[in-house]
């Protein structure tokens, strides 16, 4: 082995200390980034001041973890364990995380005049999905336009209803809890039920529906309806998405509804306002929000499938949601189509698809896939547990969707500690695989082709 030199790491603290940074990587940047306020935040709720009791070092971890990922799972009861500071520092996690510290940090740079440096470009091309360096700005500015926006239209409309059951402090303080978490498609809630206590109320499942819809739709598809407003002059990849959303908004509302409409644990006792309602929000829900108006657990097995794969397809690109996005399910599913119709390309609204994107989408597939099967196994070792139970809790915290059929809470801690880390991986990890798979390595070697037998 080579001797160390302290000298050479004498010389390097140097270097980085003129340069002012370190040479990183923009998605090992953004990890670092987000592991540095998960810390923090758990360091906080830890503190005797965020609780009404003392919890373990892990719980908070969790609690952080699930609200800088904007995931929502949770070991404890929000209300009942953490102080009203407590649950300031949680959805300030889930604020911060939701809008991310590259945008305050780009858009903080500009506000001083700052030139934004080669490394800070690609670190928000990173964290943005943009190609053009140029549009980076833009982006930021957006992204901030349109959050303050349309999250305080929901903080006022939420506060305003709720005003009329309680005072006007606890009425705003549940408003702007509850609009950033459904905003950020977080799930995070200050009722233990969630909102099962609004199950038919069309005011709060309507407007928390279209906060949800509206962060998982991607910034990038908002921003380009505010500049065009006219659906013939918008982008090709945003009315894929808003095509996409609408068809399967509609599909698993559908199917959600007829599947449980007699089932006496969900929306068998609620009349037909209530359980289009129900089956509305639990539809909506699965995009990663983590909200529910029924028991979770007593669903169906049909239905629960069926949420784990809209859980899995997730929200639009630059979005609050994740999984492994609408577009790349669409693309998947053109060039599965092109290849079983031998079309000689992958086409989508009359627009051809390059090659590169379609192995990005199968790498990403893949790589989600083989973390799920993994994280199954593992736990299934681990937790003594219904299966469907233990599928559902990993699907639901690599995608950062935040629902779960009852088994958060009783998770051993090796448990508790592995779901922490499919929730950062769900929400950083596809970022890494896609920016791994931007770096395109020209060799000058090429092999001969071959043939290999498949399906």
């Amino acid at each position: 082995m080579r001797n160390w030199d302290p000298r050479l790491t004498l010389r390097h603290y140097h270097q980085v200390r003129h340069a002012g940074r370190f040479n990183a990587s923009p998605p090992m940047v953004l990890a670092g980034g987000f592991l540095f306020l998960s810390l923090m935040g758990a360091l906080l709720l830890w503190m005797p001041f965020s609780t009404h009791h003392q919890i373990e070092p892990i719980t908070a971890l969790f609690s952080a973890v699930s609200a800088v990922t904007l995931t929502g799972l949770s070991t404890v009861d929000i209300t009942s364990t953490y102080t009203p500071v407590g649950q300031a520092i949680l959805i300030s996690l889930v604020q911060i995380g939701g809008l991310g510290f590259v945008t305050f940090s780009i858009v903080a740079a500009l506000a001083l005049g700052k030139r934004i440096s080669l490394q800070h470009q690609a670190l928000a091309q990173e964290a943005f999905n943009q190609t053009n360096v140029a549009t980076v700005k833009q982006t930021a500015y957006a992204i901030i336009k349109i959050t303050l926006m349309l999250e305080l239209l929901g903080i006022a409309l939420f506060t305003l209803w709720w005003s009329g059951s309680t005072d006007f402090l606890t009425a705003l303080g549940r408003g702007i809890f509850h609009t950033i978490s459904a905003f950020n498609n977080a799930g995070v809630s200050i009722e233990g039920t969630h909102l099962v206590g609004h199950v038919d109320n069309p005011a709060v499942i309507l407007l928390t529906t279209a906060l949800i819809i509206l962060g998982g739709i991607g910034f990038s598809v908002l921003n380009d309806i505010r500049q065009k407003k006219a659906w013939k002059t918008l982008a090709p990849y945003s009315k894929i998405v808003l095509i996409g959303s609408a068809v399967m908004n509609l599909i698993g509302f559908v199917m959600i509804w007829l599947l449980e409409y007699d089932n006496p644990l969900t929306l068998g006792p609620l009349d037909a306002g209530g359980q289009a309602l129900a089956a509305w929000l639990q539809n909506v829900t699965t995009r990663t929000a983590g909200f529910n108006s029924v028991d979770i657990a007593s669903l169906e097995d049909s239905t629960t499938l069926l949420m784990m794969l809209y859980m899995f397809i997730g929200g639009g690109s630059l979005s609050l949601a994740s999984g492994i996005k609408i577009g790349t399910f669409i693309v998947l599913m053109a060039a599965a189509y092109s290849y079983i119709f031998q079309r000689p390309q992958v086409v989508l609204l009359k627009r051809a698809v390059s090659a590169d994107t379609v192995q990005k989408s199968l790498a990403l597939l893949l790589v989600t896939a083989t973390l799920i099967f993994s994280a199954t196994l593992i736990m299934t070792m681990i937790e003594d547990a219904p299966f469907i139970s233990i599928l559902f809790e990993v699907v639901s915290a690599v995608s950062t969707t935040g629902l779960s059929r009852d088994l958060t809470p009783t998770l051993s801690w090796p448990s508790q500690f592995l779901v922490i880390v499919l929730m950062f991986i769900g929400r950083l990890g596809p970022l890494t695989l896609i920016y791994s798979l931007s770096i395109q390595h020209r060799g000058r070697v090429r092999y001969p082709e071959t043939n290999f037998q498949i399906g």
